[in-house]
């Protein structure tokens, strides 16, 4: 039997064409993934560099400056050195609930960025609950903390999870209540919805001139779910020596830390989303989101200039935030509670109210 070689030839090319054309598939369909992800971390690396020159100028002080140009590189350094630490296990602790606990808390908060939209069409999964699935994945991360604190066998953790589960659900319910008011107003819970129904009216038509009631509610209410000062009671040092982090080394340290800082920075995003219009930018008088088509789709720059946006005014609350832990003293537990419950959820209600009734006289 005699074979052609130009006919192996051709079946060989096909093959091989076939085979890169599976290796580009998986490609094309890992690439959506990697990208938010890779900006997730970039964006978390900011916030800690900004988090420290931001404090060292409040308190005086000179700040990073020698881990990379400004400092810039420190997170990294941190981060590299967490990684190479020896992962230590408490001997008479729950190993499985000490080693899933730090898990839990990133995965909810990494699941949250699924529902953001960082432009127009720009989201990973537009949901018609976005804004309420945010809300109850979220929920999880306090489960993770404690579990956390009740794995290390220590009272100081055990105590700190039980305060991070407290404060949780102390201060979801406020914050519930002032979504809600914002669905309520835009007739929807997608948050592409939210932000284009503020866009119909630009810069007066942001939901902060609505509710600027529900703004502050969801400000103290994010600050408090981000256990930032002076909200931070589960990890008080001066009381529970580091909360419910107390025995945790290396790298399962440093996803708390990571935690931490991408909760402050999903709770930016969603303020933004929310109240400051998203991704458009209406200056009075100024037909800014026209000149730029930042809302039609397939236009390359449009999507570009409404991601810059999006982040400024995200990054505009992180410098509220930032500012307040290094300005604010910490409040007792009683205190926070007594915010949480005899405070702020009345105010809520009473939006909530106000804004049913508005919407009812208005049909």
């Amino acid at each position: 039997m005699i074979i052609d070689t130009t006919e192996v030839q051709a079946i060989n090319s096909f093959f091989r064409l076939e085979s890169l054309k599976e290796v580009y598939e998986i490609i094309w369909m890992l690439v959506p993934i990697f990208i938010p992800v890779l900006g997730i971390t970039i964006g978390v690396l900011v916030i800690v560099w900004l988090e420290r020159e931001i404090s060292a100028g409040i308190q005086q002080r000179i700040g990073p400056e020698y881990a990379g140009p400004l400092g810039i590189l420190q997170a990294l350094a941190d981060g590299t050195k967490l990684l190479f630490k020896e992962n230590l296990l408490p001997s008479r602790g729950d190993t499985r609930l000490f080693s899933i606990g730090p898990s839990i808390a990133v995965t909810s908060i990494l699941l949250s960025y699924l529902v953001i939209p960082f432009g127009y069409r720009l989201v990973l999964a537009d949901f018609s609950i976005g804004v309420f699935l945010w809300i109850a994945i979220s929920s999880i991360a306090p489960v993770g903390l404690l579990m956390s604190g009740y794995g290390s066998n220590n009272k100081y953790s055990f105590l700190g999870g039980l305060r991070a589960a407290a404060q949780s659900i102390s201060y979801e319910i406020p914050l519930t209540l002032c979504v809600l008011s914002i669905s309520l107003l835009s007739n929807s819970s997608s948050t592409v919805d939210i932000v284009e129904a503020q866009s119909k009216y630009g810069f007066w038509g942001w939901n902060l001139w609505r509710q600027p009631i529900g703004f502050i509610v969801f400000l103290i209410s994010s600050l408090a779910e981000c256990e930032r000062l002076p909200f931070d009671l589960p990890e008080a040092e001066e009381e529970l020596v580091a909360g419910y982090q107390t025995e945790y080394s290396g790298i399962k340290f440093g996803l708390f830390y990571v935690a931490s800082y991408l909760n402050l920075l999903v709770s930016s995003l969603f303020v933004t989303v929310l109240y400051l219009g998203g991704w458009n930018l209406s200056l009075p008088y100024i037909g800014v989101p026209f000149f730029f088509e930042i809302n039609k789709a397939g236009r390359v720059f449009g999507t570009i200039i409404g991601i810059f946006i999006t982040l400024a005014k995200t990054f505009l609350f992180l410098f509220i935030a930032i500012t307040t832990r290094w300005t604010l003293p910490r409040l007792r537990m009683d205190q926070l509670l007594n915010l949480g419950w005899k405070f702020l959820l009345p105010i809520s209600l009473g939006n909530l109210l106000l804004t049913t009734s508005s919407q009812l006289l208005s049909l």
